[in-house]
């Protein structure tokens, strides 16, 4: 099988590096549009197998050329891309991931299912840390126990070395970041799918030395497809992103000024985008580089034989000296990757479009990110 990695940024790299490393595809192509990304990608891998091309996604025809010679997306691109992709491959019969990054898209993708089955392909949106690993995580306390009493997924991204004001690193799309700040959290509630704003619900959770006490919010995205599968098997579940205390008292009220719209505005005569202003603004203060750790913590409460069980799920994944990949990159870039070959290995065989806690095998799953030196430990109480 021939796969084709979209989008040659920190995540596409990631990817690239892992297919590399530990799969069986016979042709691994990483494409990007800009030039300057593929050269960057070429010196960061280092690898001669791996086989580079410069190609516009929003150029279809170009597109359509390129699926019709893999049998395998992985699309590292921009969220907002991944419909008018997943239809494309869909047409030219190839297996699509994605790293997602908003539910109204991924709503999009599903609509496809009927004619994905038809062409027997698999598509996949929401394949990376959070939703994507702690959708497997969800499945496997489903599987687990006889009733689930609630899951609560904590999840976050952070700098080893937090630098004031926000003590954060952008390690990944600032556009997918304001996404998660903006957008509704999706709750389920005693079968009841709920919408609720971000940056709400502000709480404590702790993590050993150094990190200490840290602080958790409702941000959108995570829950992704997991509400509408288990509507029927968890009583309550919610995602919440952890960051270092006080980034959202600090950020909530950018976001409530407006600055994440996309909407124009007028200053002066000149048409501005208060979005397209905050990124840059956020690109020059907070820094894109430096050492960094992902912190992961997924509880799940239920019963089992008639007895009452808790469990949770820990992760702590830190930069990697010797590749020079970032924790977010390992822990985003390798389970899609990781879901890429159990697909092409057979061990996953549906067809049509689905959520990752709907066909990925949590063992199988798990012994792979093992391999890759990320552990998650699972406590049972």
């Amino acid at each position: 099988m021939k796969v084709l990695v979209i989008g040659a940024g920190m995540m596409g790299r990631a990817i690239a590096f892992d297919l590399n490393k530990f799969s069986n595809f016979d042709k691994i192509t990483i494409v990007d549009k800009e030039k300057e990304a593929i050269n960057s990608s070429k010196s960061f891998l280092k690898n001669d197998v791996i086989n580079y091309g410069i190609l516009n996604i929003e150029k279809k025809d170009d597109v359509k050329k390129y699926f019709k010679k893999h049998d395998m997306i992985i699309s590292a691109a921009p969220y907002y891309f991944n419909y008018e992709l997943t239809k494309i491959a869909v047409e030219t019969n190839t297996h699509f991931l994605d790293l997602g990054g908003n539910n109204e898209i991924v709503d999009k993708q599903r609509s496809l299912f009927k004619e994905a089955g038809k062409n027997n392909v698999t598509i996949m949106p929401d394949c990376g840390l959070s939703p994507g690993m702690t959708s497997v995580i969800v499945r496997d306390i489903v599987d687990y126990l006889d009733s689930v009493e609630y899951v609560k997924i904590r999840v976050g991204g952070l700098p080893i070395a937090p630098v004031p004001p926000f003590n954060y690193q952008i390690v990944f799309s600032p556009n997918g970041l304001i996404n998660e700040y903006v957008e509704d959290a999706l709750v389920l509630d005693n079968g009841k799918i709920i919408s609720k704003e971000p940056l709400t619900e502000l709480e404590t959770i702790e993590f050993p030395y150094p990190f200490g006490k840290l602080e958790a919010f409702l941000t959108s995205g995570g829950t992704s497809t997991l509400p509408y599968t288990f509507k029927d098997k968890i009583d309550y579940l919610d995602d919440k992103t952890i960051r270092y205390p006080g980034h959202c008292q600090m950020f909530k009220p950018l976001i409530d000024l407006g600055l994440a719209s996309e909407d124009p505005i007028e200053i002066n005569g000149r048409e501005i985008i208060p979005r397209e202003l905050f990124i840059n603004l956020l690109l020059k203060t907070i820094p894109t580089t430096g050492k960094d750790v992902v912190l992961v913590k997924v509880f799940g409460k239920g019963a089992k034989d008639d007895r009452k069980i808790e469990l949770e799920y820990s992760l702590i994944d830190y930069y990697d000296d010797t590749s020079g990949l970032t924790a977010m990159m390992r822990t985003t870039g390798f389970p899609i990757s990781i879901i890429a070959q159990l697909i092409e290995k057979g061990l996953i065989e549906q067809r049509g479009v689905f959520g990752n806690e709907e066909v990925v095998p949590p063992s199988a799953f798990f012994e792979e990110l093992k391999r890759r030196n990320i552990i998650i430990k699972k406590k049972i109480r």
